[in-house]
């Protein structure tokens, strides 16, 4: 798909002059996600049939149809879980298998399809093995054991998960507010911030050695971010401030260089004037509010 250009000079590029920096990460693969749209729709295929017969041909057809949309939705879950477990080096396995569950749904669903079509109560139970099998052998199972642990300590890879979890949400509430500027350009901008901070994500699951320290200064770096992304996106949904928008790409723009160098200072041990530079971050958050 072609795209508009857009620099420093173009009308409608950034106002701060900012050139993107390339990350070494990149956005977790979510393949497969075709697929489970296509189980999605085929809950239409009991769905529209059921409101012509029965009484209990409806209910069945209903329950056929609202399970097989519950499998879709969790299977497409359980699909965004596997990609973020796949793109950490440190990932403890999803607490629920939301693919497994998928695939004992598809089963339900099929079973409930049999009995519509009467034809007693083997044919279905078998149809719902076949089915649940097949939804394993198109999705896949679930990560069932923790990644990047083994010989490790727990209560320190714990902290380490925990912290990552921690700042995945902060990242994902930046990615939403956003949304509400109703601009694709800072959309983009907002990916490109995220994507460097997870490599200091990785960074600290492959050198876990001075967590307190980093998780403080992920903590306060992303909680700042999202709250300005909430605050400006709120603000420019309204006015279309451009004045705004410039301070805002250079907020951006100042905390994604620090997290590019903060990644390479923990790699190497140098964290001497951290607190230094969180207290100075701090005070220029709430300048910035």
């Amino acid at each position: 798909m072609a795209e508009r250009f857009g620099g420093k000079y173009s009308p409608q590029g950034s106002q701060s002059g900012y050139t993107p920096m390339q990350s070494p990460f990149r956005a977790p693969d979510t393949g497969g996600q075709w697929r489970a749209t296509v189980l999605f729709l085929s809950a239409f295929l009991f769905l529209f049939p059921a409101f012509g017969d029965g009484p209990r041909d409806l209910l069945f057809g209903l329950l056929a149809g609202g399970a097989l949309v519950l499998s879709a939705w969790l299977t497409r879950e359980g699909l965004k879980a596997e990609a973020e477990f796949n793109a950490r080096n440190l990932a403890r396995s999803p607490a629920i298998p939301r693919k497994l569950m998928g695939a004992a749904m598809t089963g339900v669903a099929l079973v409930l399809g049999g009995l519509i079509a009467g034809i007693g109560p083997i044919y279905p139970v078998l149809f719902g093995l076949v089915g649940a099998v097949l939804h394993v052998f198109s999705f896949g199972l679930d990560p069932l054991r923790d990644k990047g642990m083994e010989g490790m300590d727990s209560f320190q890879t714990n902290r380490v998960a925990h912290a990552v979890e921690e700042g995945e949400k902060f990242l994902a509430g930046m990615q939403d507010a956003i949304l509400r500027a109703g601009d694709r350009a800072l959309e983009k901008r907002v990916e490109q911030f995220c994507a460097q901070a997870r490599t200091l994500f990785r960074t600290i699951e492959g050198d876990p050695g001075d967590l307190t320290a980093a998780r403080k200064y992920m903590s306060v770096y992303l909680m700042g971010a999202r709250d300005a992304t909430v605050k400006f996106a709120d603000h420019y949904a309204q006015t279309r401030d451009a004045s705004a928008r410039a301070d805002y790409e250079a907020l951006l723009a100042e905390l994604e260089t620090t997290f590019a160098e903060k990644s390479t200072a923990f790699l190497s041990n140098n964290r001497s004037d951290l607190d230094v530079e969180i207290a100075v971050l701090r005070d220029r958050l709430k300048l910035d509010h």
